[in-house]
């Protein structure tokens, strides 16, 4: 939910780690949570995801029950991030209650442990609040490596995921939670430290497979901010109706449950909140709402530039999302109609068309005994 939103969370034996789905800035908001002796349980996910002209935005946040001393995570990147910050105080609250209607600072981060041979890259190193962030670029073993020798304690499963969102992008986010730091701070048990990363990608991307907690059942907030409204099929776009309340096809309890024209409230309040005057006042913002056994969310998605949400096993490299799949949409001179159409009118449309088809078929067919009538009375003529 850059749904907010996303992580694997593995029982561990010393410090915690997951795996959690990017793309977009909104996400990293829950999954690849691991507690040291196992009882720590994610409560939801939320996360927000906003595309415009190139640049992706993730924002998330995330909330857990039980107790830990330690608490870590590794998530896949889609691009390397530019900026890596402190997300709003309230953007992800403002957007429950807008689709739920009722009546930063950087700071360097010293190394916990010394490189090793074949270990990733790291690139960008930050602290947010309790949080102390890397982001390393490497091939599945080599974040394997880094990751144990910086304490992370990964179990088989963990180490599976990671080797195969590995072969999709280099590029991963490892973040370790102090506890201990946040309750110095004054932060209730399982609040998270809200994180914003700003991406250059040629489209959004959020991986969702990491949200699957072994033996969970799945529940995610995602919100979208798109410049066209988000749909679950190509043909629904070229006709104008809304998703709104669709579940998405291959997707079991995922559903688009929202939708609307970003209006100057909203607009108000979320570009008024910490770092969060990117927010643009002409987005569409939609929500979507996932609620799965873990055994059924074992896929990623992107948005294609029409708007259409494409889904793809997990590890699928994070572009290919969309452009693996170009073949499926529809000629772009193909006409279309606008978003919100009313039925009424579109089965008038399409009355109308069917009419047309059905008359220049009875032309192309009378036509040819029409001209061969007359050419041969003409010759009877002429004999």
């Amino acid at each position: 939910m850059m749904f907010s939103l996303l992580k694997k969370l593995v029982p561990a034996v010393m410090i915690a780690l997951g795996l959690f789905v990017f793309q977009t800035l909104p996400a990293f908001a829950c999954g690849g949570l691991l507690a040291p002796d196992g009882d720590v349980r994610l409560a939801r996910a939320s996360t927000l995801v906003s595309w415009h002209d190139g640049i992706e935005r993730y924002f998330t946040s995330f909330t857990y029950q039980g107790n830990a001393s330690n608490l870590g995570w590794i998530v896949p990147l889609p691009a390397v991030p530019i900026k890596i910050e402190e997300g709003g105080g309230w953007t992800l609250q403002r957007l429950s209650r807008e689709t739920h209607p009722q009546p930063v600072r950087f700071a360097a981060v010293a190394s916990s442990a010394a490189g090793v041979e074949d270990s990733a890259q790291v690139l960008q190193q930050v602290k947010i609040e309790a949080l102390n962030i890397t982001v390393l670029r490497g091939s599945g073993q080599e974040v394997l490596n880094w990751a144990t020798s910086n304490g992370f304690f990964l179990n088989d499963d963990t180490r599976a995921h990671l080797l195969i969102y590995a072969k999709g992008s280099p590029i991963f986010m490892a973040a370790k939670y102090d506890t201990a730091a946040a309750r110095a701070r004054g932060q209730l048990t399982g609040d998270g430290a809200p994180i914003l990363i700003t991406m250059k990608t040629p489209h959004l991307w959020v991986p969702l497979e990491v949200l699957a907690l072994d033996g969970q059942q799945v529940n995610a907030d995602l919100y979208l901010l798109t410049d066209v409204p988000v749909n679950t099929s190509d043909l629904n776009v070229k006709i104008g109706q809304s998703a709104v309340g669709s579940q998405i096809p291959g997707a079991p309890g995922l559903q688009v449950a929202f939708q609307e024209k970003m209006s100057p409230v909203l607009y108000h309040d979320l570009s008024s909140d910490r770092n969060m005057s990117w927010v643009r006042s002409d987005s569409w913002l939609t929500y979507l709402s996932l609620d799965a056994p873990d055994a059924a969310v074992t896929y990623d998605m992107g948005i294609s530039p029409t708007g259409v949400i494409r889904l793809a096993p997990f590890g699928t490299p994070p572009m290919a999302v969309v452009d693996g799949q170009r073949s499926r949409e529809l000629p772009r001179w193909v006409p279309g109609l606008p978003m919100g159409t009313p039925q009424v009118l579109l089965w008038v449309v399409i009355l109308l068309g069917s009419v047309g088809v059905l008359f220049l078929l009875a032309r192309m067919v009378g036509f040819p005994k029409g001209d061969a009538g007359l050419w041969t009375g003409s010759r009877n003529a002429q004999e």
